[in-house]
């Protein structure tokens, strides 16, 4: 595996530990299938012992996904370890990933474990995963700021043990590149059987760091595999981000003098079904999928591109997934039409009733929007009521009105548990007056922590996406919804974060 970098996703288990961003079983299956349409190595696809929910989403991707492998979270022990290889049964290729922290301060603070305890409970683990299941990886949890005499002792066991991937995390983003690289390649050097194993690095980016770290770790480390996530999603200030990451290499070729796998065509694609399916907005100057990765406002550099490109871009945009025909479909196209482009922007709905579902939603879109764009349709088939499985609250109509000078009033009709009830109210402007007259009748007593809205294409014609994040009794749940009046898709979004809050699957928080 020497020339070849191993690409680990964990958008679905570590970018859905952002608050608000836990997804559904359908939603972590559609981007499961993204995943392996860009050809990821390895997804990581919940943490099965967690939730009914999560062992359900795990099953299910394990079940569906062929081409790449499939892989669960699990702590280190039997509990955890025997639900994630339950979960796993049915994958082409599955791993368990079994993690316990070894730095000194998560030891004593954390676990409450004697060092001994945790190096018991470490080979314990592998050696139990390793009955069940052939391929499994090891993680040290905050290994940056773990001690390298007991780290190396550690490693050294789970590999005899049969652990096939050591993974040093960085997890609190603590570590600086050239010191975390170096970090890497003495454990490395001083595990005898270092070799027997591919080894891993996990950056979080709490310092802006985590793809120089993941890089230092990959060039002076020697790792041969990196976990990341699409946008670089993920708790606190996020991952090493998957885009970044596999373009430096691609484009560095000559210094890295590595090969990924992965399809490059497919990852602005993967980018915004992430961003629309949790509501987690891509910046604009973000690397590699930003709407002004490849854009050029100075005069000079706008001469030098028109000239030869690569005066001014080191990359194609093309090769990413960007595309200068973005116009894909009318109110003339047919159901054919609107199929074959859902399958080149690797959507696959689950049924032919959701296929029918969202052609009628975008008929629907296309009598009041001339020109229908990716970004249209990503958000269309992202909008929950596209689906057909059932939930508490449904958007069906909205009446408002506000003028200078007068409050506005909001009437709104939407189902609960399939019954149509009508409800108004006033408020500081039309979204609020909506909002408000939902929360009236509902009564579900969530704190709105965020509202944010973004235009899903460039003209004033374009769709309104809008994010409504909720939290109730500790949770945080994330709703978008989207449509040519941002009132109504104010409206949708609250409805869509109301009936996430319906659900009661328990999380339990992990992090490797």
């Amino acid at each position: 595996m020497a020339d070849k970098l191993i690409i680990f996703d964990t958008t679905l288990r570590d970018g859905e530990q952002s608050p608000g961003a836990s997804m559904t079983k359908d939603e972590k299956l559609r981007i499961a299938r993204q995943l392996e349409r860009l050809k990821v190595d390895v997804i990581e696809a919940g943490f099965a012992a967690s939730s009914n929910g999560d062992f359900e989403a795990v099953h299910t991707i394990a079940n569906a996904i062929k081409d790449s492998t499939i892989c669960s979270l699990s702590r280190a022990n039997d509990r955890d370890i025997a639900r994630a290889a339950e979960a796993l049964q049915g994958a082409a290729s599955a791993r368990i990933h079994t993690f316990i922290a070894t730095s000194a301060l998560h030891m004593e603070k954390k676990l409450r474990m004697t060092p001994e305890q945790v190096l018991e409970q470490a080979i314990q683990a592998v050696r139990f995963a390793r009955n069940l299941v052939g391929d499994i990886e090891f993680s040290a949890e905050d290994g940056s700021r773990s001690d390298p005499d007991f780290l190396c002792r550690v490693i050294e066991a789970v590999i005899a043990e049969g652990a096939t991937t050591i993974n040093v995390p960085d997890t609190v983003g603590y570590a600086v590149p050239e010191l975390y690289g170096n970090f890497i390649k003495n454990l490395r050097e001083r595990v005898p059987n270092s070799d027997k194993a591919i080894w891993s690095v996990h950056c979080h980016n709490d310092l802006g760091m985590a793809v120089a770290n993941s890089l230092a770790g990959v060039k002076i480390g020697g790792a041969r595999q990196v976990e990341c996530t699409i946008n670089g999603l993920g708790e606190r200030a996020g991952n090493c981000s998957l885009e970044e990451v596999v373009m430096a290499v691609k484009t560095r070729r000559d210094y890295y003098g590595l090969d990924v796998g992965i399809d490059t065509r497919h990852i602005l694609a993967a980018s915004r079904m992430v961003s629309q399916t949790t509501g987690f907005v891509v910046q604009p100057n973000k690397a590699v999928v930003g709407a002004n990765a490849f854009a050029h406002a100075s005069g000079i550099h706008q001469d030098g591109v028109l000239k030869a490109r690569d005066t001014y871009e080191i990359m194609r945009a093309e090769d990413v997934g960007w595309s200068a025909n973005k116009i894909v479909l009318g109110k003339l196209s047919g159901r054919n039409a609107f199929k074959q482009r859902l399958q080149e922007l690797g959507v696959q709905l689950e049924s032919e009733t959701d296929v029918n579902n969202a052609f009628a939603k975008f008929k629907e879109l296309a009598d009041r929007k001339s020109e229908i764009f990716d970004e249209d349709i990503l958000a269309l088939v992202s909008d929950e009521s596209v689906t057909s499985e059932k939930e508490q609250f449904g958007f069906v109509s909205l009446s408002q009105h506000s003028e200078t000078g007068e409050r506005p009033q909001a009437a709104i009709v939407f189902t609960v548990d399939g019954k149509e009830v009508r409800s108004q109210a006033d408020g500081n402007g039309p979204v609020d007056a909506s909002l408000k007259a939902i929360e009236s009748h509902v009564q579900s007593g969530a704190e709105m922590v965020l509202y944010s809205v973004n235009a899903i294409s460039g003209s004033t014609e374009s769709q309104g996406e809008v994010t409504v994040r909720l939290q109730n009794s500790g949770r945080v749940v994330n709703g978008v919804g989207s449509d040519p009046d941002i009132v109504v898709a104010s409206a949708k979004a609250y409805l869509s974060a109301l009936n996430k809050l319906q659900s009661k699957a328990d999380r339990v928080a992990a992090q490797g």
